[in-house]
């Protein structure tokens, strides 16, 4: 059993997983602290204005607030000219933007790296909202400016009705059952399915940390794409042995059988199937935010030894790795990667979360020339350890 977690209230994660996580929400008052004003809201305004940014800006009309519009990125200062009194500034990924941000992961350790969506930040005035809705994903909301009163209400599915003619997938309404106002630093977790209604109470930024799960169909498109590198699989399958005549415009059981056998045969092949898994759930979602890196040799990092780096994830990278038949194996953005077995406990404690120190452990040749791999593809980089 692990230690109580001050994130969950002082339950322990095994406690949050088999009570709560993806059954039912929690209200933690003063979960994280430390996100107090890591952003103001003029922060959040900046970014949206960057054309590399992902952003919506949300309005209400002020004649009909049941009337919405949604502009999507790239926003423009002209946009928040002429402003309704009621509206909402979304900003995704801010966590590749702020480090400090970044860092808030790892107060959510228990739920593995691979289900992380992103950090997104909204961004409202007194009264500003998104509406009554509900995701597909699990999110914990936090306070981090202002306040937010939140509704939550009944559990929804994909069956659920949403209000006709409206850019949001809006709901009539919700059947209220928790009412609460979060301050900076309290945390609301919510379910999937679980319909919920966020409105400021003042100028306010919440922070959604959003863990999704991928889909079948994206899962199939992907094993498609592995399947179609092989060449050997374009040729023509071998016909059946034909005993006898069928009719002319019959596809017979017996030759759907055969068919559909073929393509259960390629798909017992665990090596496509976990590479196709693997690299779907490696890929970045915002491979635009990855930053060029500064090229770097193993000789420079020999010469940084001891001068106080760490090596850590790029914040807007993704590193997995998967442990079959004793060889553990790495994906980075979307690819497979080859390491060396000297690095691959190393790799293994950043793919976790955690820094690693560079010094004399890491001089082995092999070691160096990994790391300069990684730091050049910008899926690791070297920050300097606080003076």
């Amino acid at each position: 059993m692990s230690q109580p977690l001050d994130v969950l209230g002082g339950i322990t994660a095994e406690q949050f997983l088999s009570e709560y996580w993806q059954k039912k929400p929690l209200l933690v008052r003063n979960a994280l602290p430390e996100i107090a004003h890591i952003l103001e809201p003029n922060d959040v305004m900046e970014l949206a204005l960057d054309e590399n940014v992902t952003a919506r800006l949300i309005k209400q009309k002020d004649k009909d607030p049941n009337q919405w519009t949604v502009k999507n990125s790239p926003l423009i200062k002209g946009d928040f000219q002429k402003m309704p009194k009621l509206w909402t500034l979304l900003v995704q990924a801010v966590d590749h933007y702020a480090f400090d941000l970044a860092e808030l992961w790892k107060k959510f350790p228990f739920i593995p790296q691979w289900r992380r969506d992103d950090i997104m930040v909204s961004y409202a005035p007194q009264g500003g909202s998104v509406g009554k809705h509900f995701d597909f994903y699990d999110v914990f909301l936090v306070q981090g400016y202002g306040h937010r009163r939140w509704q939550l209400g009944q559990m929804c599915d994909a069956d659920t009705d949403f209000i006709a003619g409206q850019p949001l997938k809006l709901l009539a309404d919700i059947d209220v059952h928790f009412d609460e106002v979060l301050a900076p630093g309290d945390l609301l977790y919510v379910p999937p399915g679980l319909a919920h209604y966020g409105v400021a109470e003042d100028e306010c930024l919440t922070f959604s940390f959003g863990f999704r799960m991928p889909n079948v169909t994206d899962m199939m498109d992907r094993v498609c794409d592995k399947f179609s590198e092989n060449q050997s699989l374009k040729n023509p399958l071998i016909d059946i042995i034909r005993d006898q005549v069928s009719r002319a415009g019959e596809v017979t059981e017996n030759e759907l059988a055969y068919l559909k056998a073929e393509i259960l045969t390629q798909l017992q092949n665990s090596i496509v199937l976990d590479d196709a898994i693997m690299s779907l759930m490696s890929e970045s979602k915002y491979p635009e935010n990855i930053p060029e890196a500064e090229e770097i040799g193993t000789g420079d990092l020999e010469e940084a030894f001891d001068q106080g780096y760490l090596i850590q994830l790029e914040p807007a990278s993704r590193l997995l790795y998967s442990d079959q038949d004793d060889q553990v194996l790495f994906w980075a953005n979307g690819e497979a990667i080859c390491i060396s077995e000297q690095f691959t406990p190393f790799l293994q404690q950043i793919a976790d979360g955690q820094s690693v120190a560079l010094n004399q452990n890491l001089a082995d040749e092999e070691i160096l020339e990994d790391l300069s791999l990684l730091l050049n593809e910008s899926i690791l980089m070297l920050i300097p350890t606080e003076q």
